[in-house]
């Protein structure tokens, strides 16, 4: 019998989800998740936020609305497992056994701790190092602990995050040579027909910008962000590029390739920006309005949101226990008798 392959995702937990977040990561995975012949592993990293927001309430704010995201949009939880990371004791402690082989040199070179040094450096800091956590320093670790732990096979990733796993990679690899086969070494899957969607300002949406559209805006708000969003002085008549313009980019992410078509035609006959920001609300509210119902009733209802993550907890925890049994074996961590 053919083993299935196992594909992981997570999603830190920092902010709200927004339409971004949804054609790029969100979409995807659920497809996934519907998968029979893949194995599905999703969770919400929360201990990853920790290392760039010390706000306990904005942590805790963004975990719930994570994960009532997911299940409104339809993640199927019977195939796929849905977990919060610190549910998982089993992920801390393999990742301090991984940083006890991962080398400093390989961590050095982390994109985001080398840009942190950057920073430093340009404001001639005394210390290269000032205000540099060891949770940024070596989230590599943690990151190559939540992949190796279940031995996925394949991991989606931006091209921004392809270095994580070639360090997982590296790291499961070295404890391979020292300890004998343990590892699956993990496969980045980069798909570059995904869309990265443009915020309200024309820049890439991105919570750091605070250009995002939140996945679940009520209809009144929904429709008043689109108004905002910024187009060009073209009058209504006069021909327009969609290949320019951030409207019909995010049209283009949720609709048929048939409607697609047809706006494209009234760009070219010189669509009014007001009239395409109507119609673009009028699409994005259709597709949205029966997941936002759902998404509203699970934030009312935390309790069900808590028992759906602690049953996928226990499906993650009768893989993580015994896997990391085995590395304590392995390792030397034996018991006595």
């Amino acid at each position: 019998m053919t083993q299935k392959q196992r594909v992981l995702t997570g999603i830190t937990t920092t902010g709200t989800p927004h339409l971004g977040n949804y054609v790029g990561a969100i979409r995807p995975a659920i497809e996934a998740s519907r998968n029979p012949d893949m194995e599905a592993f999703y969770f919400l990293a929360d201990y990853h936020a920790l290392i760039k927001c010390h706000e306990p309430a904005r942590v805790a704010a963004s975990r719930m609305e994570v994960a009532a995201t997911w299940l409104a949009l339809g993640l199927d939880t019977d195939n796929a497992v849905f977990y919060r990371q610190s549910d998982i004791p089993e992920i801390p402690e393999l990742t301090w056994i991984l940083s006890c082989v991962a080398a400093k040199g390989l961590l050095n070179r982390a994109h985001a701790y080398k840009a942190a040094v950057q920073v430093n450096e340009e404001e001639k800091a005394k210390d290269p190092d000032k205000g540099i956590t060891m949770g940024l320093f070596s989230y590599p670790v943690l990151m190559a602990a939540d992949i190796l732990m279940f031995n996925a096979h394949k991991v989606p990733v931006g091209r921004d995050q392809v270095q994580h796993i070639e360090m997982a990679r590296d790291i499961g690899g070295r404890f391979n040579h020292l300890f004998g086969q343990t590892f699956v070494l993990p496969e980045a899957i980069v798909d570059e027909k995904t869309a990265v969607l443009s915020g309200i300002d024309g820049r890439k949406m991105s919570k750091s910008y605070d250009n995002t559209i939140p996945l679940f805006l009520p209809e009144k708000k929904l429709r008043k962000t689109i108004m905002k969003i910024k187009t060009n002085s073209l009058e209504p008549s006069e021909p327009k590029d969609p290949a320019t313009c951030t409207l019909f980019e995010i049209y283009n992410a949720f609709a048929t390739q048939d409607d697609v078509r047809s706006v494209r035609e009234r760009y070219a006959e010189g669509i009014g920006w007001g009239d395409m920001k109507i119609l673009l609300f009028d699409y994005l509210n259709a597709i949205l309005e029966e997941p936002r119902e759902r998404y509203a009733e699970l934030m009312a209802d935390p309790a069900k949101v808590e028992k759906i993550l602690l049953e996928g907890a226990e499906k993650a925890r009768s893989i993580a226990g015994p896997f990391l049994a085995e590395i304590r074996k392995k390792t030397g961590l034996l018991p006595f008798s």
